[in-house]
């Protein structure tokens, strides 16, 4: 190829006359470009593609201890409301009136107890599971800041930060929750579960891992989706703090600051989401044998048709009066953890 580039370039005066011979003089056009682009590829460097810093082993720990620690926040200051919610979700219509009768059913049957029942499943798990949250997040808010060498993030990738979170933690989100609300729903006195592992043992004995894995495709799109907006929401709260008050840094934000910025952005998760989490919920407590419903979208029917769209809302209430004080504790226990664990406090 060399050889017949330089023949024609050393033959170009006997060319710059051929105009009138098309074919010939295209020819030597293109061998032109050809060349010259084969010269740039041999003088162009190599491409070096850049691998996001993963940080110390020391500051992934760091981030799924602070994380677990609020979660088990999460769990002691929520629970009570979480059983109301999910049994409002779960029950056939008519059972209760609402919120309050709820309430004083699980009093007068089960004592204070009963809102803390199936407590051991969501204390271990949901201290595992807001674990993988905060860590996962945090990992990729530091991918970002590496990649815009310590500009800002916008909105968008606060958000792109936690829906990557939140769809790494819905897989294992999704059977801790099935296995939680199976012994929350199952009538005192008559209990087909005797603790969260006898429950999966039956639940993957009946149906195996798809069993175990129910409900599962509502539970990505919740956390992905709401944890998008749930961390993208606190974020942008902490920026337009510290944009109020120059000089100071996150550390030093006020513990109550923390949780009412946390507080709000539980609003936003659940108001984003809630009717996600209604057709999870049927979904993971229909029967385990001769199920009522075939997919979600057998779920969205079946709710629509009996009560349209005030079904997909059913126990929202104790629901918005938890999100606060759960998701206060969860973002200011983990923020003074990490405080504690990096010596800036």
């Amino acid at each position: 190829m060399r050889c017949q580039l330089a023949h024609f370039d050393s033959g170009r005066s006997k060319f710059e006359g051929a105009r009138g011979i098309p074919q010939l003089y295209n020819y030597y056009i293109e061998l032109e470009q050809l060349n010259a682009h084969w010269q740039k590829l041999e003088t162009k460097e190599p491409t070096i593609i850049e691998e996001p810093d993963f940080e110390s082993k020391a500051q992934v720990a760091k981030d799924l201890f602070a994380g677990t620690m609020g979660g088990i926040a999460q769990v002691l200051v929520g629970q009570p409301f979480d059983c109301v919610k999910v049994r409002l979700q779960s029950a056939p219509e008519g059972t209760y009136s609402g919120a309050l009768d709820v309430i004083k059913q699980l009093i007068k049957k089960e004592g204070f107890a009963g809102f803390y029942k199936g407590t051991l499943t969501p204390l271990v798990g949901v201290g595992a599971c807001v674990s993988v949250q905060f860590s996962v997040n945090e990992f990729m808010k530091r991918y970002y800041d590496q990649k815009l060498n310590g500009r800002p993030l916008s909105l968008l990738q606060f958000f792109n930060c936690g829906a990557v979170a939140g769809f790494a933690n819905g897989f294992l989100t999704s059977p801790i929750e099935h296995i939680r609300i199976r012994l929350q729903t199952q009538a005192t006195g008559n209990e087909m579960f005797h603790g969260p592992i006898d429950c999966f043992k039956k639940i993957y004995q009946i149906d195996g891992l798809r069993g175990i894995y129910k409900g599962l495709g509502p539970t990505l799109a919740r956390e992905s989706v709401g944890l998008g907006i749930y961390f993208a929401t606190y974020e942008a709260l902490i920026a337009e703090d510290l944009k109020k008050h120059p000089g100071l840094s996150r550390a030093d934000i006020k513990p109550w600051k923390l949780c009412l910025y946390g507080g709000l952005s539980g609003y936003t998760l659940w108001i984003s989401i809630y009717p996600v989490d209604v057709i999870k919920s049927k979904l993971q407590t229909d029967a385990l044998k001769g199920a009522k419903y075939s997919s979600s979208f057998s779920v969205v029917k079946d709710i629509f048709r009996k009560q349209g769209i005030k079904g997909f809302y059913k126990g929202f209430l104790p629901t918005i009066l938890r999100a606060a004080p759960a998701n206060g504790a969860t973002f200011a226990v983990f923020e003074i953890t990490m405080r504690l664990l990096d010596g800036s406090t």
